[in-house]
């Protein structure tokens, strides 16, 4: 099982989760979050004041599969969703997934995705 964790541009989310249902990908979870990478964040003007937003708005989505295959369909449809070819367009993390524990029914691994 693996587990993969993208970081994207907010308004890559649907176009990113259209593509993942597309995919065969049916359960993820979404978090807003923020941070910066090599942009090292920007400045902005807001009412005449100029101001540093250090940590930029991004979405995090986190899926987890049964099999590699899944994965790199998974990896595929995020990919191609979410590129824009500009700087911060995100992240993709792969992890190795040891158990997973269905709380209602107590299903495990792969019975429980």
């Amino acid at each position: 099982m693996k587990k993969i964790e993208a970081i994207i541009k907010p308004f890559k989310l649907e176009e990113v989760k259209e593509a993942l249902v597309e995919a065969g990908i049916t359960g993820l979870t979404v978090s807003e979050v923020k941070g910066y990478g090599r942009q090292q964040g920007h400045s902005e003007l807001y009412r005449g004041a100029e101001y540093v937003v250090e940590f930029i708005p991004k979405i995090k989505i986190e899926i987890v599969v049964s099999t590699e295959e899944y994965a790199k369909v998974a990896i595929d449809a995020i990919t191609n969703a979410a590129k824009t070819g500009k700087i911060g367009d995100g992240k993709i993390f792969v992890t190795d997934i040891s158990n997973v524990i269905r709380i209602r029914t107590g299903e495990t691994d792969a019975d429980a995705l």
